[in-house]
């Protein structure tokens, strides 16, 4: 089998999307019937690293236009199955499978809102296979694709446990912070304008009465985008100003620490097509709240793993982070390494690839 990846991002890019991609790759590298795969990104950084044996990763072509042209040359070259990797590229994800060959699949893969919101695409009714990355996030779009979405399979997210591990709370990391005698919770995203639906402005309204009960507790904000101003004049309109720490963009290579500096991790919101944070956070030992209304909810195992709180209920997410607070830390669930480890991923998705082939 060669596969063709038309995908946002993946090697050396950012975020949940571009993460999902560089597991996707490397766990198609250790299927069995794969010869090849190449990945067509919309952009990439400069930083790509290194491969996955049996993946290559194309140069992105800069334009709209210059990557739909790349991607249906690449597809004459000859494939035996086309992966969308973003619910916006079909239509060039279907002209390209169109090229690739006669028998050639069509798989598109789906995260989360922009699968939610009825809107259709060009290509969706050649969709051969559909990959969910959760279960409320497929039956969202099998709410208004109908047939587009009969052959749908959740392939929950993954995350690196061999990163996020526990350990010692890093004594130079609070004291950059100033949080060395804090209670830390902590969120974590890109705090952007238009992606309003995280549950930041929940957590700061519950805030206040949250220190009432805990007076040694601030609220540790990781992440930055056009968003960080309003949040920030949030804070100070509701008088917690000086409980709340707002980090900028976390490298990667400090994630794990962030996340072991925190007593408790909160991701409340309404538009979660699943949460790789959370998964992060509980590899790191730290209890978590996650939302009862999206896909978040998922991530803990439906609250067997962590907290599930109401976004529309500030009671709720008070009583939701006084709970996890008060966990003993680290606590990291038994069987999450097993229900999301990279093999519990590579396992699901050769199913779902095999299942196709049948």
């Amino acid at each position: 089998m060669r596969m063709l990846l038309l995908v946002s991002d993946a090697f050396g890019g950012f975020g949940g999307i571009s993460r999902f991609n560089r597991d996707f790759a490397a766990a198609l590298s250790t299927w069995p019937r794969l010869s090849e795969a190449v990945i067509l990104p919309r952009r990439a950084g400069l930083d790509v690293g290194g491969l996955p044996p049996g993946v290559r990763q194309l140069p992105p072509p800069g334009s709209k236009a210059g990557y739909l042209a790349a991607a249906l040359r690449e597809a004459c070259a000859g494939y035996d199955m086309v992966l969308c990797g973003h619910i916006n590229l079909t239509p060039v994800a279907a002209a390209a499978a169109r090229l690739a060959g006669r028998r050639a699949r069509l798989g598109l893969v789906i995260h989360g809102v922009d699968a939610w919101t009825p809107r259709w695409r060009p290509g969706l009714g050649a969709v051969d296979l559909v990959l969910s990355v959760s279960r409320f996030t497929l039956d969202r779009f099998g709410g208004w694709a109908g047939p587009a979405a009969a052959h749908g399979v959740v392939i929950p997210n993954t995350a690196d446990f061999a990163t996020f591990t526990p350990g010692p709370r890093p004594a130079a990391l609070a004291a950059r912070y100033g949080l060395e005698d804090a209670e830390v919770v902590m969120g974590l995203a890109r705090l952007d304008l238009h992606d309003r639906e995280k549950g930041f402005d929940e957590m700061l309204e519950a805030l206040p009465g949250l220190v009432e009960r805990r007076p040694r507790l601030r609220y540790m904000l990781c992440g930055d985008g056009t968003d960080r101003p309003r949040l920030q004049a949030k804070a100070r309109a509701l008088g917690i100003a000086d409980r709340v720490v707002f980090t900028g963009l976390v490298p990667e290579a400090e994630k794990a620490d962030h996340y072991r500096l925190a007593d408790a991790f909160v991701l409340c919101g309404r538009q979660e097509g699943f949460g790789i944070v959370l998964l992060e956070a509980m590899g790191c030992g730290v209890p978590v709240v996650a939302s009862s209304r999206d896909a978040s909810a998922e991530a803990v195992g439906g609250g067997r793993m962590g907290e599930i709180a109401d976004p529309d209920n500030p009671d709720s997410i008070r009583a939701a982070v006084l709970r996890a607070l008060d966990r003993k830390r680290p606590h990291v669930p038994p069987d999450l390494v097993e229900a999301f480890g990279h093999a519990a991923f590579a396992r699901r998705l050769h199913a779902a690839l095999d299942g196709l082939l049948a």
